[in-house]
């Protein structure tokens, strides 16, 4: 596949990580920085009908959800190495979607002040937020990344998840958590795609 890729984002918004995974990538694109109350103009429901940013435009094809997109851009870029080897497909796969699974609903449920009692957490995939903050900090605790030594797409979804946990505090504090946020943290791509961010967000606010 070729073409330059069409970005949609707002820098205060969950587009971070699709323009982290864009760097990751080594992809071409323009951004298309779209303010909050343009997210729901007919132009940009064409792209994405639930009026959210991230979204990409490839050779004609839209992808929006982040944890797509960084798969999709692991994908379409395979001299990225982000894609999982054979033996790392199990975990790739399994823990990606726990992210955009159990710990996303998770953590939305848990600062909207919508706690899930014994009942409530057998008709929640996640359980109970501790159930979910539990298991991520024992995975997390075994490996240095998502499939183990080896740095994939998986981690920047799951990876984003947990940098933003113990930097808003939604995510409670443990060994685990804040090892795994400062290793990533320190990546060429994701500096220079933080940086990018920062220096849109004033004209934003």
């Amino acid at each position: 596949m070729s073409g330059t890729i069409q970005f949609y984002t707002n820098p205060m918004s969950r587009g971070q990580i699709a323009r982290w995974a864009l760097h990751e990538a080594g992809a071409d694109y323009d951004q298309h920085i779209i303010a909050y109350e343009d997210m729901k103009s007919p132009d940009y429901l064409a792209v994405n009908p639930m009026g959210k940013v991230p979204a990409i435009v490839h050779d004609g094809k839209i992808v929006t959800e982040c944890a797509a997109i960084c798969a999709y851009l692991a994908d379409v870029f395979p001299g990225s190495n982000l894609t999982p080897a054979a033996d790392e497909r199990a975990d790739y796969y399994r823990w990606m979607f726990y992210g955009a699974g159990p710990v996303e609903a998770a953590i939305i449920n848990n600062s909207l002040g919508f706690h899930t009692d014994e009942e409530k957490s057998r008709m929640a995939g996640y359980g109970t937020y501790d159930q979910m903050v539990d298991v991520l900090d024992g995975m997390l605790g075994e490996r240095q990344y998502i499939c183990g030594d080896r740095f994939t797409a998986a981690d920047i979804y799951m990876g984003s998840q947990v940098i933003w946990g113990t930097q808003f505090k939604t995510l409670p504090e443990r060994d685990n958590f804040t090892t795994y946020a400062a290793r990533l943290s320190e990546r060429d791509a994701y500096k220079a795609a933080k940086t990018i961010d920062m220096e849109l967000m004033p004209a934003q606010e």
